[in-house]
């Protein structure tokens, strides 16, 4: 799957939306799921929708942002949640035993610690569909019906 000029136009929405919100509510994120989650659909499982759903019900926001973040980018989690100046900081990483200076973290801020969470997720989302489409493609090799040979050096 390509990473479009239609899919660059709804991230930006996603995070015009996100900017613009004062505080977490259902509809905001039915959206975010509806147009950045790809993995929750195809999951299948009662479950893990009802999970979020109830935690949405229950207005548990923030719980429901980390909820999003496990199920949809298991390979990502919270590195950092801090409180500065008036705006939650959310900083997300895929390497947790690298070095904060070293790491290529994700940030985003919020005055609300949910949305703050949910921005960084988005983004997350942003930077994991266009690495997968930027990935490039290792050619296939063909084997042969010569000798093989071990070149490694196991001194």
């Amino acid at each position: 799957m390509a990473f479009t000029d239609d899919d660059v136009v709804l991230f930006d929405r996603l995070d015009e939306a996100l900017w613009r919100a004062l505080e977490p509510c259902r509809d905001l994120f039915a959206k975010i799921i509806a147009c950045a989650c790809t993995r929750i659909p195809l999951l299948g499982k009662p479950e893990t929708t009802s999970r979020i759903d109830r935690l949405l019900q229950a207005g548990a926001w923030t719980d429901a942002a980390l909820a999003l973040i496990e199920l949809e980018l298991p390979m990502w989690w919270p590195r950092r949640l801090a409180y500065e100046n008036g705006e939650w900081i959310c900083s997300l990483s895929r390497d947790a035993n690298v070095p904060a200076e070293f790491d290529d973290t994700v940030d985003a801020s919020h005055e609300s610690l949910a949305l703050a969470i949910v921005k960084a997720f988005v983004e997350a989302r942003r930077r994991s569909r266009a690495a997968c489409d930027s990935a490039p493609v290792a050619p296939g090799l063909q084997p042969t019906a010569e000798f093989t040979v071990c070149c490694d050096n196991f001194a």
